[in-house]
């Protein structure tokens, strides 16, 4: 039997009714958000913005509902929350989901997770390296801080800055005595933080998962896609990177040191047992159409989220039962859901319903399919 896509009416300010109709498709605007590190100049540059520039906000929340924990601008209204362009204006994505909740997201994710899309989504652009850093587990989450969210991350890199060396820190490779971190630490020694850490190398391509509880740390110069669980929860023990020097509400979540480092995993791992660990190998999946198709996140290394890589060489088709994000990383060509039809290029994002089931793609391009956990 076939589904028309749904409508929503409200009545507006003059009494007249206005009659909105979901999209089988939407492209997701820009919302940059800020951040206690710089970075941001390839952002600009993708969205066109003269005199390109580093600045304090370096990444672009995609899909979000989540509110961005920033101490000191808690009156920036909706900051993080993702804008989507639709028929009628942009709105924002809480918005859509409280107009077409079972549209957007289906029957069986609402009833088990309600109006979230489960996961964050973003683009992340470094100028400098970042903070080490650590997130909680779910169980920490849960434990001390009434969250039923962590915040497990999978990175995909799109690619690293001309003159940078691409790399990041990921888990102990010689762990410390927790007792001579938490000294480093309030000395802010970064020699001593840092020497439990060996950089390891990344490039375009590479894609791995950050679980809670492993401290890490973004280079230079690296400009990716994370998705993460939805929160924005961040214990930091470097104060001050970028000539920024974080308030001591922001080192600890509020918290004293002691808390903020029970966080913390002390495993020690070599680089090669990280890798094989936390990179992700691309799992082969069924197509349609000339292409190819492949597993990133999936259950094999967490169930927080998931994510496809597609090659599309002329048409393709794919077919998902869930709410799912699209990036394009490279190429370009034409995207066709039900009667939404759109040209797309390299960084392009763009939102696909759940009620919406196939997507025909044509050209010459590579794409991120981002979708939430399975239920």
């Amino acid at each position: 039997m076939k589904r028309y896509l749904s409508v929503n009416v409200s009545t507006c300010a003059n009494g007249e009714l206005e009659i909105m109709k979901i999209q089988s498709c939407y492209k997701l605007a820009p919302n940059r958000v800020w951040r206690t590190y710089l970075g941001g100049k390839t952002l600009d540059q993708i969205s066109g913005i003269e005199n390109p520039s580093d600045t304090h906000f370096p990444e672009d929340w995609l899909v979000s509902t989540t509110a961005a924990r920033n101490i000191g601008r808690e009156e920036v209204v909706d900051e993080g929350i993702a804008k989507v362009i639709t028929k009628d204006g942009v709105f924002l994505l809480t918005e859509l989901f409280e107009r077409f909740p079972e549209d957007f997201l289906g029957t069986k994710h609402l009833a088990a997770f309600g109006k979230s899309p489960e996961f964050l989504l973003k683009y992340l652009d470094s100028s400098i390296r970042l903070h080490m850093q650590c997130h909680p587990t779910v169980e920490f989450a849960r434990q001390h801080l009434h969250s039923n969210h962590g915040k497990t991350e999978g990175y995909y890199i799109l690619g690293v800055r001309p003159g940078c060396e691409g790399y990041i820190y990921l888990g102990f490779q010689r762990a410390p005595e927790p007792a001579d971190f938490r000294q480093a630490v309030e000395q802010q020694d970064s020699e001593k933080i840092l020497s439990g850490f060996d950089k390891i190398k990344v490039k375009a391509g590479d894609c791995f998962i950050v679980p809670g509880g492993i401290p890490h740390a973004i280079g230079e110069g690296v400009f990716m896609v994370e998705i993460m669980e939805p929160s924005d929860f961040a214990v930091r023990v470097e104060f001050e990177r970028g000539g920024y020097v974080l308030p001591e509400a922001a080192r600890f979540m509020g918290r004293d040191i002691a808390w903020g480092l029970s966080m913390f995993d002390f495993t020690s791992r070599n680089i090669q047992e990280t890798r094989q660990q936390f990179f992700i190998e691309p799992r082969p999946l069924p197509l349609n159409g000339d292409g190819e198709r492949f597993s990133l996140f999936d259950d094999r290394k967490t169930s927080c989220f998931r994510a496809e890589f597609l090659r599309c060489r002329s048409q393709v088709s794919v077919e998902h039962e869930s709410l799912r994000a699209v990036i394009v990383t490279a190429g370009s060509g034409k995207i066709i859901c039900g009667n939404e039809y759109f040209e797309i290029q390299q960084y392009d994002r763009l939102l696909i319903p759940a009620i919406q089931k196939q997507i025909f793609f044509s050209g010459n391009m590579e794409l991120l399919t981002v979708l939430p956990p399975s239920c």
